[in-house]
């Protein structure tokens, strides 16, 4: 058999398909979930779905601050170059 994709809505550990999958009842499948976005969902949402995920992370605040000076120094050095 050839493969199809077939959408469906997840409930619980059954997933209800919206067409028929053409395939008898206790037939063996593999199936392959792919997690899709709402169609309501704007853009930049999951970004801050995310804020704060590293409020408790306390290297982040070092990390973040070496790469703003390593931003300024990539910065000086092209302005002296020329």
């Amino acid at each position: 058999m050839t493969n199809r994709v077939l959408r469906g809505v997840v409930h619980g550990k059954t997933i209800e398909l919206r067409d028929d999958a053409g395939i008898s009842d206790g037939q063996e499948v593999e199936i392959v979930v792919r997690r899709l976005l709402p169609k309501d969902r704007k853009p930049g949402e999951g970004f801050l779905r995310t804020a704060g995920a590293l409020a408790d992370y306390e290297e982040w605040d070092k990390i973040m601050d070496e790469i703003q000076q390593s931003r300024k120094m990539e910065r000086r050095s092209q302005w002296s170059d020329q």
